[in-house]
């Protein structure tokens, strides 16, 4: 177990410092910082001071080396349009970006394996197929029209949600949350939704699949015939051993919630890292585009690296395979 995690924390470690290469390379060159600093009116000495400063003029090994270092010290220099320091903007909106992919995939997840138990029990049912009906919409439907037709019904006609923004929030030391709130509350069921949708519709046919097919094999036919109830086969035998595949794709998917999320951020005007980006983006802040960067690739590291160890809590011969490996 020791040797597997310590493997996998080798990998990641690669992974990232292949990411801050990229974010690098981002930040080096495309466009001139300096532009993006001064007026138009600053002479050609200021300007060349200004490099000699921020130690663009050093060996591109020698920069590398620096932003790696600040980096990792969660440094990440000023924003070029607001003029305050990136690793407190970030701090600002991380919270809206984290409550919201938690509610999007504790929605996903909780109605995703319910359906998908449901539907691989009762495949013939009348709600099974509704329920597989109704995935459709996930699947087909790209993320900003789901968003949109969700804020015409509940908040245009219905009235019964806002449309955007985060609601009421409150200050728990550092954080900020608007889910103690009820208008913040309010809030958060549409994005939450709009975001998880399309990983619900995965988890769902993914579940339903392995179940399907689970129930097929032998031993739980061997179970049947000893005797146990529906609900002991069901869910202690046929839904334990379908956990691998959607471990993985609820993993991968948490991340995807975390970085995609910005499609959704821009429809309802969630003040999250996602708005953030594209504001960022609007205005060639390249230091706020490279700390965006680094951050998700490090939540999908880590994320990947808890479902590492999730499969071999679930499944034991993982670890045997790798020792022997």
């Amino acid at each position: 177990m020791l040797a597997y995690s310590i493997r996998r924390i080798a990998e990641a470690l690669l992974v990232m410092l292949t990411v801050a290469l990229l974010a690098f390379v981002l930040f080096r060159f495309v466009g001139d910082p300096v532009n993006q600093m001064v007026g138009q009116d600053t002479t050609l000495e200021d300007r060349a001071k200004l490099r000699e400063d921020l130690g663009l003029n050093d060996p591109l090994p020698l920069q590398f080396g620096r932003f790696v270092w600040r980096a990792v010290n969660l440094e990440f220099g000023m924003s070029y349009q607001v003029k305050q320091p990136v690793t407190r903007l970030i701090a600002e909106r991380f919270p809206a970006t984290l409550e919201l992919a938690i509610a999007a995939s504790l929605f996903a997840i909780v109605l995703g394996i319910a359906m998908g138990v449901y539907t691989g029990i009762h495949r013939d049912s009348w709600i099974s197929k509704t329920f597989l009906s109704l995935s459709l919409i996930g699947i087909s439907l790209p993320t900003f029209l789901i968003g949109i037709l969700l804020i015409y019904i509940f908040a245009v006609t219905l009235g019964w949600l806002p449309s955007f923004g985060r609601g009421e929030v409150t200050k728990i030391g550092g954080w900020s949350t608007g889910l103690l709130t009820f208008s913040g509350l309010k809030a958060i069921i549409l994005p939450a939704i709009t975001l998880g949708l399309f990983q619900m519709t995965l988890v769902t046919r993914l579940v339903r699949s392995q179940m399907m097919e689970v129930l097929r094999a032998d031993y739980i036919k061997f179970a049947r015939a000893r005797g146990l109830s529906d609900r002991a086969i069901n869910f202690g035998h046929a839904l334990k051993n379908t956990l691998i595949p959607v471990i993985t794709i609820i993993g991968l998917q948490l991340g995807g919630i975390i970085a995609f999320s910005i499609v959704t951020e821009q429809v309802f005007q969630w003040p999250g890292m996602g708005l953030l980006f594209i504001q960022s983006v609007q205005n060639a802040d390249i230091p706020v585009m490279s700390a965006y960067l680094i951050l998700v690739a490090l939540l999908f590291v880590g994320i990947n690296f808890l479902v590492d160890m999730l499969y071999v809590w679930v499944d034991p011969r993982i670890r045997i395979t790798t020792q022997e490996g």
